[in-house]
């Protein structure tokens, strides 16, 4: 693939091409591990580094490898990723790895992260793939971290609890208690609450988007009539 845009790429994997709100991919994680800030953030980066590391791989081998193995060498670099990762997290943010638990191996088994290896990383050269990794990455991880701070307010009245569990000792105090004596809304933690701001956040998103294309259509409209009026003016002149 030839002329890469990185404005392209950029805008597909925040935006356009969102891996959890317009692909729906990885949803498991997406709506499993956003009952809170700190959650959110050690799935985000750790996904963003997996994303990253397989597409940078699989873009180095894409000469290499054959149609026959190409998919079961595509595994064996993610899972390989996934289990550095896991290793990084239970070396130096253990209680985080405990609280994540299965959704961390199951990073191997992301569709957003085989998808991209297979629709990107194997037909493009290095530094592209390593930048779509990057990005879809973080593409994921705000739509993960704004999920769980939205349950988190709702849920709790509070946010950024816990921060110490990946930011150490200094982050204790970056608690922000939003309402006092506030009755927790135990629905916005428990599963229920995920589905139910997951669709709402893709709902914003469609609004927006149907609105610009809205004014697109509509600024259209104005330019053509112009357009017209110039033209015969200038074949009766």
């Amino acid at each position: 693939m030839s002329d890469i845009s990185y404005r392209d790429i950029s805008l597909n994997g925040l935006w356009k091409n969102n891996p959890a709100i317009v692909q729906l991919l990885g949803l498991c994680p997406l709506l499993a591990v956003t009952g809170s800030v700190i959650n959110a953030i050690g799935m985000g980066i750790a996904t963003m580094l997996v994303l990253t590391v397989s597409n940078t791989a699989v873009s180095m081998i894409r000469s290499f490898a054959s149609d026959a193995i190409r998919l079961p060498a595509f595994v064996m670099i993610i899972a390989a990723a996934v289990t550095c990762i896991e290793l990084l997290m239970q070396a130096f943010a253990y209680e985080l790895f405990q609280i994540l638990g299965i959704f961390l191996p199951l990073i191997t088994t992301n569709c957003v992260i085989l998808g991209r290896a297979d629709a990107f990383a194997c037909k493009n050269k290095v530094l592209p793939a390593m930048y779509d990794g990057f990005i879809m990455g973080v593409g994921f991880a705000v739509i993960l971290i704004l999920l769980g701070a939205i349950r988190e307010v709702i849920g709790t009245g509070a946010i950024f609890a816990n921060m110490d569990l990946l930011f150490g000792e200094a982050a204790k105090h970056w608690r922000i208690v939003l309402v006092d004596d506030y009755t927790a809304v135990l629905v916005a933690i428990l599963p229920p609450g995920a589905f139910i701001f997951t669709g709402l956040i893709i709902a914003l998103k469609n609004i927006i988007d149907t609105g610009i294309k809205n004014r697109e259509a509509t600024k259209t409209e104005k330019v053509a009539p112009t357009s017209r009026r110039v033209r015969v003016t200038g074949n009766i002149s």
